[in-house]
């Protein structure tokens, strides 16, 4: 989606705000003023002693009331949606201009052991996750999180491939869909497992069939009381004494109801907007399997209900509850209907009737958060495209046209391209800063977009699965005692025991041995690449070690010499960051100590 598309969607918003945020103010001064006229009327009323008016009066006034309060609420929830929808519009401006995510970086997931992610910045600030991430729910972060963490199997990538390239054709779709999420988004309880504790606290059962049956018939006591007051004998008296016990009897078990009302009140605008969000799934016509998989699953099994419509009952029952909170209708609401016993009771039977079903959504709108992170960013970058996942980890190989880094701005972005076919490792050497690293980290990384069904930014990227290995950025630990070097020994352990135990392992290996001296460096470098080569490896490497480039001459047909050069042009250096074929024959490291005031003993005049 370009820019403008975002730019119109944020001026619209910020007009339906203001139109909305007038009838809000409307509306609370309809509801004063029916507070101030019903009370001057009710006062005017008692003088006629015409008790069947008095109470009409007082019930008409409630009802309107009640009225302009579920009025006010729905505007209050069009209007949070309106400013929802603002922000996301501008959330995806400011990831455009490189301002950062609203939604969840990752940074818990960011774990240096892990085969891969810490070295391609797949977790964290300014990640692969941060830019992709739109899932707003704890289950849609995890699952996203998973996405990029472990290879999908083919399938599994064709599928989700095919649901992202309908979901992106729908912008309006996936935006109303985020909307309808964002009630989670900075949120630390977990919904699911909030409403799964919730279903099991028996302490916040209540009421027994006697109080359910009296709880209906009260309603009918007053209503049947005053037609006899009116037309046989008056019983008003009792019925005023009935109301008041009602009241002392709501007000006996209100510590009991707050506890229930403070544990539910969390949930209310939660699941309205779950509920909403599952209506747009479940309205949606699909073609692709994995979003029709997605549907069947919010199917309630044995209910010709739908899933939207028994949370939508839920949060309504909620709502109705809460009306205690005003002093004056909650009085009067329990007085005559016991109304805090009546919802309760209404929630805990939705409760036995339904548990069952609502926990079973959470796994597909999950899993539905992360396609649609995955659409947004196939929408976003058109010129980006779905990767060809190949079948044999042994005999296809890796070919790359115009392949660039997702993390790095378009203005700044060198495209490269690659093709394995006639090697298994890349020797790549070449200059400080000449882009090495960062080449390897592109591969890498749209290796991670690939297996996890997203777009990549090249023009062509062709790849089976493997199981990525990385060996970047080696630190030491002052915590466990570990220097640099035994840092890196351990890495290298685990990379070559990963090649040795499973075939289909790919290393990116960033200069090897880098904490020990440069004779013991390049003799380990060396005796590493045999090994790996022993274990039929494949992948690739990047040395500033030039020696290391002639091992190519003793396995040609195994090994591949590539370099990134500079071009220098009198004291001034050039970076054009292009994969070229062949060793490095050009290093900078002297030129940049001149840069600095360091003369390189070689170059000082006699």
């Amino acid at each position: 989606m370009s820019v403008a598309y975002y730019e119109e969607n944020v001026a619209s918003a910020t007009t339906n705000i203001k139109a909305l945020e007038s009838k809000i103010n409307k509306n609370s001064f309809l509801r004063l003023g029916v507070m101030i006229l019903g009370g001057i009327i009710l006062f005017k009323l008692f003088d006629t002693n015409n008790i069947i008016l008095v109470m009409g009066t007082i019930i008409l006034v409630v009802v309107i009331f009640l009225f302009l309060v579920f009025r006010q609420s729905k505007i209050e929830r069009k209007l949070q949606e309106a400013r929802i929808f603002l922000r996301i519009n501008e959330n995806e401006l400011n990831i455009m201009n490189r301002k950062g995510n609203m939604y969840e970086h990752g940074e818990e997931f960011n774990d240096g052991a892990h085969p891969y992610a810490s070295d391609l910045d797949v977790f964290g600030a300014n990640s692969l996750f941060a830019m992709v991430n739109r899932c707003s729910s704890k289950d849609g972060v995890n699952v996203l999180k998973d996405w990029f963490s472990h290879a999908a199997t083919k399938e599994e990538i064709l599928a989700r491939q095919q649901a992202v390239n309908e979901l992106r054709e729908d912008p309006a779709h996936l935006q109303t869909f985020q909307t309808k999420m964002m009630f989670n988004l900075g949120s630390k309880v977990n919904l699911r497992a909030y409403i799964a504790s919730f279903f099991n606290d028996k302490k916040l059962n209540f009421g027994n069939k006697w109080l359910a049956f009296y709880v209906e018939a009260s309603p009918n006591i007053f209503f049947f009381g005053l037609a006899f007051s009116q037309f046989y004998y008056n019983i008003v008296p009792y019925l005023l004494i009935l109301a008041v016990v009602h009241l002392l009897w709501t007000l006996s078990q209100a510590g009991k109801i707050s506890q229930f009302s403070n544990k539910i009140d969390k949930l209310g605008a939660s699941l309205l907007g779950l509920a909403d969000a599952i209506k747009l799934i479940e309205d949606k016509k699909y073609t692709s399997t994995l979003n029709l998989e997605i549907q069947q699953q919010i199917k309630v099994k044995g209910s010709e209900k739908k899933l939207s419509t028994i949370i939508a009952e839920l949060g309504k029952l909620i709502d109705k509850l809460d009306a205690r909170n005003n002093m004056f209708v909650g009085a009067i609401l329990n007085m005559l209907f016991l109304w805090d016993f009546k919802q309760v009771m209404a929630i805990n039977k939705w409760k036995e009737q339904y548990q069952d079903s609502i926990l079973q959504g959470f796994e597909a709108i999950s899993a539905y958060e992360a396609l649609v992170s995955l659409a947004i960013l196939s929408k976003n970058n058109p010129d980006w495209v779905q990767p060809e996942i190949l079948d044999h980890v042994r005999f296809d190989k890796i070919k790359a046209e115009e392949l660039n880094h997702p993390l790095i701005i378009k203005e700044r972005a060198v495209a490269n391209d690659y093709n394995a076919q006639n090697h298994d490792i890349a020797l790549i050497t070449g200059s400080n800063m000449a882009g090495k690293s960062t080449f390897l980290r592109t591969v890498g990384i749209n290796a991670v977009l690939a297996y996890a069904g997203a777009v990549v930014n090249a023009k062509l990227f062709r790849l089976p699965i493997y199981h990525l290995l990385t060996y970047m950025r080696i630190k030491d630990s002052l915590n466990e005692s570990t220097s640099t070097f035994k840092a890196e020994l351990d890495r290298m352990k685990f990379i070559l025991d990963q090649v040795e135990q499973d075939k289909s392992s790919f290393f990116l290996i960033d200069e090897m041995l880098r904490g020990t001296n440069s004779v013991d460096k390049y003799l380990g470098s060396k005796a590493i690449i045999k090994k790996l080569i022993g274990l039929d490896g494949r992948g690739m490497l990047a040395t500033h070690d030039l020696q290391l480039a002639e091992l190519a001459e003793q396995y040609p047909e195994r090994i591949k010499n590539y370099h990134f050069d500079i071009q220098v042009q009198g004291s001034e250096m050039l970076f054009d960051y292009k994969l070229k074929h062949g060793p490095c024959t050009i290093f900078n490291a002297s030129l940049l100590l001149k840069g600095i005031g360091v003369v390189v003993e070689s170059e000082k005049v006699a």
